[in-house]
């Protein structure tokens, strides 16, 4: 991924909570037919060294537990907010109009090597912990010992486990870091009265940078 150092995000804690907050990943991975991608909610175990585990859990009919290339790099990309910038929102239009339209985005990029795990006690434990994680915020959180035992078991055995130890970890927040004050802040301004959609989580991460610098 290009990164220009102005979009550079390199803490740690923030890429593992885009992770946290964002956790359907896109999995590239490598296979007899080439490169493939699957699209897998991920739950990031973020203890382990050096920069946390990934695991989650794929149908069995999905051939990429057979079809995995050994000892290949695996890529889980992870998009966080994005926004379609308008060129009328900066300040410095009405003085030169040396302005373009773009696109803000935050992405974090995940390298491992991708370990499957065929094991009916392990992906039980995986999805108990996914789910836990999504319902946490539920007035009254749903578990899956809610569900009758015998329907879980059956749907246990209709999936296998996937784990990636993330080995490399990279992160682009295009927030209109290249843009003066005055511009980040009539964006700001542009994005929450637009109505798109990501607009208010685009807002926010600009805002950030904003505060930081200041």
């Amino acid at each position: 991924m290009y990164i220009p150092t102005q979009f550079e995000q390199s803490d740690v804690e923030i890429m593992h909570e885009l992770i946290r907050n964002r956790p359907l990943a896109t999995l590239v991975t490598l296979g007899a037919n080439g490169i493939n991608a699957n699209h897998i909610p991920l739950y990031l175990e973020p203890t382990a060294e050096p920069f946390g585990v990934l695991r989650g859990h794929i149908a069995r009919a999905n051939p990429l537990w057979r079809d995995l290339a050994a000892d290949v790099e695996t890529l889980a990309i992870f998009h966080g907010p994005d926004a379609y910038i308008s060129p009328s929102w900066y300040a410095t239009k009405q003085e030169t109009d040396k302005v373009v339209p773009t696109w803000n985005y935050a992405v974090v990029h995940a390298y491992g090597t991708l370990r499957i795990i065929d094991d009916a006690v392990w992906v039980r434990a995986q999805l108990e912990a996914l789910t836990q994680q999504h319902e946490a915020a539920f007035p009254e959180p749903w578990a899956v010992s809610d569900a009758p035992e015998d329907f879980t078991e059956k749907l246990l055995g209709a999936v296998v486990g996937i784990e990636m130890v993330i080995t490399r970890l990279t992160g682009k927040w295009k927030v209109s870091q290249n843009q003066p004050l005055q511009n980040q802040l009539s964006v700001i301004q542009g994005l929450n009265g637009s109505g798109q959609s990501g607009a208010v989580a685009m807002a926010v991460l600009i805002n950030d940078g904003v505060k930081n610098v200041g």
